[in-house]
């Protein structure tokens, strides 16, 4: 908004005061039209560090021995994006999605989950080696070639971290957990609703979950709701699963079966595609806080925003019933605004939000920019009256 406004002033500087009046209120309420005052249930504002973003490209020097190719591999050559977060000893790491050189155009590459940390929040120390890549292990099936996609991070309260990504074999996308005590030696369970219903979501394309956390003592935690663990998830629509360890969790189904729908894309609306689950969900005084990723449509969407592009998204659900819904955002608390946003793999306009830590009483979120670069945004509650 500051960049539009600092814009149609200089024109303005050539007009009498009238003219330029105009010009600044229209500009102000173009840029209210995008992003509006949030309610007092909704997380934000998100402000973009100056100067800072974004904090994590692709590296053509990183390099490790691909078990897969069975020799050394440049696994983020190509795109750096859709990073997960967690908070251990004191520091924060970030979990992103890399993606190598060996195909054309998005989903034709391999994904492998690299990691950096950071004592700021900001300034990233990377780690030469990715720590979830497709291996010849027991859930190759799933993931080869296509590889570890799209990160979401939690940990428990005893220190056990749960990753949930996609697993992509180039055939069906199937949503899948692994632990680690250490975040950097993970061990894999491979589909999670692989048992649920004998079966019968295993072959469905299943991505994007989003576990239920909790602020206990100052730490951000996995949460149980009303004795079990608790889950959204999913890419059109919103669905959610429960468990009891974890690993193994079962949708929550209608009468008949059927995948439990608990909101979707809305006609006229930024989110008129797609309503993807983004980062870990936070229990508030309010209730539970989705945060999810919008896709606009160019047909029914938001004339707005721009066609395809993916803005975030809030939604509040009650913590008596979790599935049912009491407030959602008709207008993006986030938006694309920066060039590296609007460019890249994916040039219609991307802010995927899929990192959220609490850290050092703020809020981190970390999002993908046009699916080929990494940044982050800070919420601080102290400034918000």
């Amino acid at each position: 908004m500051q960049k539009i406004y600092k814009f149609f002033l200089t024109i303005a500087m050539g007009f009498k005061p009238i003219a330029i009046m105009i010009i600044v209120l229209a500009t102000v309420n173009a840029a209210n039209a995008q992003v509006t005052k949030l309610p007092s249930w909704a997380f934000g504002p998100f402000i973009r560090p100056a100067n800072l973003n974004p904090i994590i490209s692709p590296d053509t020097t990183s390099q490790f021995f691909d078990p897969m190719n069975q020799k050394q591999w440049h696994w983020e050559s190509n795109d750096t994006f859709n990073p997960a977060a967690a908070v251990k000893n004191g520091k924060i790491y970030v979990i992103y999605r890399s993606e190598d050189n060996s195909g054309k155009g998005i989903s034709q590459r391999t994904s492998r989950l690299g990691i950096a940390e950071t004592t700021d929040g900001t300034t990233m120390k990377r780690f030469s080696k990715p720590v979830l890549f497709p291996a010849d292990d027991n859930v190759k099936e799933y993931e080869w070639r296509g590889g570890c996609e799209d990160p979401r991070v939690a940990v428990t309260a005893d220190g056990t971290y749960l990753i949930l990504y996609t697993e992509w074999n180039g055939k069906v996308p199937r949503l899948a957990a692994a632990t680690s005590r250490d975040l950097f030696k993970w061990k894999k369970y491979g589909p999670v609703f692989k048992q649920a219903y004998n079966g019968q979501f295993f072959d469905i394309q299943s991505k994007s979950a989003s576990i239920v956390t909790k602020l206990m003592n100052g730490k951000q935690v996995i949460a149980k709701v009303q004795g079990k663990y608790w889950m959204y998830w999913g890419e059109k629509n919103v669905y959610a699963a429960t468990s009891t360890d974890l690993v193994n969790w079962e949708p929550l189904v209608n009468a008949d079966g059927s995948l439990k729908i608990l909101f979707s894309p809305r006609d006229g609306y930024f989110d008129s595609i797609f309503t993807e689950c983004g980062p870990p969900s936070v229990i508030t005084d309010k209730g539970i806080l989705l945060f999810y990723n919008g896709k606009n449509s160019d047909i029914n969407g938001d004339k707005n925003y721009a066609s395809n592009t993916y803005c975030g998204g809030q939604a509040l659900f009650s913590l008596n019933d979790p599935t049912k819904i009491i407030a959602r955002l008709d207008k993006p608390y986030f938006i694309p605004e920066e060039a590296f946003e609007k460019s890249g793999q994916y040039p219609a306009g991307t802010v995927f939000t899929e990192g959220l830590v609490y850290f050092k009483s703020k809020w981190f979120l970390y999002y993908g920019c046009a699916d080929s670069r990494v940044a982050v945004a800070i919420y601080d509650p102290a400034k918000v009256k």
